[in-house]
């Protein structure tokens, strides 16, 4: 890894190295928390955890060739380098910021409410079609995730994709200060983790912090459907470029066709250039993907053919919209993650399918002191739609529930406490021919339901 020998990372970190004089200046291969992954030449992180300490392994990771450990205690038994430092997460943090400077490379940072994955693997799709991209991979976008990430990048890399997930004041300058983002893109400002946010003033002041490490020459690409982000005129002195399909300035899409779990045709207009594109994962919200990734694209110098190019290959994830054919059946894998303005776009996908349409929804968390009222504000929107049959699960699922029913007896809308509990009656109400929608906050751990029916 360029520059990052055993002298560099410890004096990056504030850590103090024990060991031999000859191997302050090796470079370490690579950086890893993960004691099964050291190897020849590794460097592995000590990380203290609730259930597992990493320092138990430090003995395993020597064994397996580890060049060096980062820890916050001595080693019981010493066998080989290590650097001693106050916090090993801090240290892994400001080992990435450095190691970050030492690379000549572009960075995409993308932070939003929601979307943030899905757009982050539209634009690495787009930006793949004329450069080397490394992305975030997973759900690696916090204060330990983008570290690692940051790890995964090598000389030869031409373009950084990093998603950017924070729920307090303060953390995206850290993490922006890791990733000195060249662009930075802005999904949306929704109301997600307002138990520590307060409400969407607070979430656009805490994302904002995104452009608190942008380069002096930098870009920024936000959302001008977006209320919130519409506002923002100039940031360090840079003009944001906007997308939208409602805003008439900017990155814009036309002829939106809805083709079903095909996907979704529209036309993406740049000033007087436009192009036809069908992008292969349903729901208008992939629409405003394309146009962000589209926006990117541009900023680094892509052509339209290019973009076009990158949108279509696009590929789905498990766990966020991955459509699955099983057993006659189609089931919407969108488990991940949940939250109002994501619940309500999955739910006008679902309605959109032809057949008949079934929604297993669980608790949305971190929504503060007005979860209630936001699970009452989905029922509303879900009451509307064309669904006839609701399984609701959890505590504050209830209330989406009850609200359900009392705006559409006509509708049938079970409920369960317990995964166990609807899958109980869940398999037993699906026919073939039908699309499951399955979709909560993860901390529910809904990926049971989608394994079970995929049996």
């Amino acid at each position: 890894m360029k520059n990052l020998t055993l002298e560099n990372i410890a004096a990056s970190c504030g850590g103090v190295y024990v060991g031999n004089d000859a191997e302050r200046t090796r470079e370490v291969a690579d950086i890893v928390t993960d004691s099964r992954k050291a190897g020849k030449g590794s460097l592995f992180a000590a990380i203290p955890g609730e259930r597992v300490d990493g320092h138990r392994f430090i003995p395993q990771v020597y064994a397996q060739g580890a060049l060096c450990v980062l820890c916050e205690k001595a080693p019981e038994t010493v066998q080989g380098p290590y650097i001693r430092v106050e916090s090993t997460l801090k240290a892994l943090m400001a080992i990435a910021e450095f190691y970050r400077q030492q690379l000549h490379i572009k960075v995409v940072g993308i932070t939003g409410s929601v979307g943030k994955t899905s757009t982050k693997e539209m634009i690495a799709s787009v930006l793949s079609e004329k450069y080397r991209v490394l992305k975030t991979p997973g759900n690696f976008n916090n204060e330990l995730g983008l570290p690692l990430t940051v790890f995964g990048l090598r000389e030869e890399d031409e373009v950084a994709v990093l998603e950017m997930g924070i729920n307090h004041f303060g953390e995206m300058h850290r993490l922006s200060k890791i990733a000195r983002p060249d662009v930075c893109v802005i999904t949306n400002i929704g109301t997600c983790h307002l138990e520590f946010l307060g409400d969407r003033d607070g979430v656009l002041r805490a994302k904002s912090e995104i452009f608190d490490f942008i380069a002096p020459d930098g870009q920024i690409v936000l959302n001008g459907d977006d209320d919130k982000l519409s506002t923002l005129k100039e940031v360090r002195g840079i003009t944001p470029q906007f997308f939208g399909i409602e805003s008439a300035r900017g990155i814009r899409a036309t002829d939106i066709e809805n083709v079903g779990l095909k996907g979704v045709k529209c036309r993406i207009h740049d000033g007087t250039e436009s192009f036809a594109v069908t992008i292969p994962i349903p729901g208008y919200h992939m629409v405003q993907n394309a146009l962000a990734a589209t926006a990117v694209g541009r900023a680094l110098g892509m052509t339209l053919e290019e973009i076009r190019r990158g949108i279509e290959k696009l590929e789905a994830l498990g766990g966020r919209f991955h459509i699955l054919e099983e057993n006659g059946i189609t089931i919407v894998d969108d488990c991940y993650n949940a939250n109002p303005m994501s619940m309500k776009a999955s739910l006008s996908v679902l309605a959109d399918t032809s057949g008949r349409k079934l929604a297993v929804l669980g608790d949305m968390g971190e929504l503060g002191e007005n979860e209630r009222q936001l699970h009452e504000e989905v029922g509303r929107f879900a009451a509307e739609l064309d669904i006839p049959v609701f399984f609701c699960v959890g505590t504050l699922c209830r209330h989406m529930a009850e609200t359900i029913r009392g705006l559409d007896p006509g509708k049938q809308v079970i409920t369960a406490d317990t995964v166990e509990e609807v899958l109980d009656v869940l398999p037993g109400s699906i026919r073939k021919g039908d699309t499951v929608l399955v979709k909560a906050s993860h901390a529910m751990h809904f990926e049971k339901i989608v394994e079970a029916l995929s049996k």
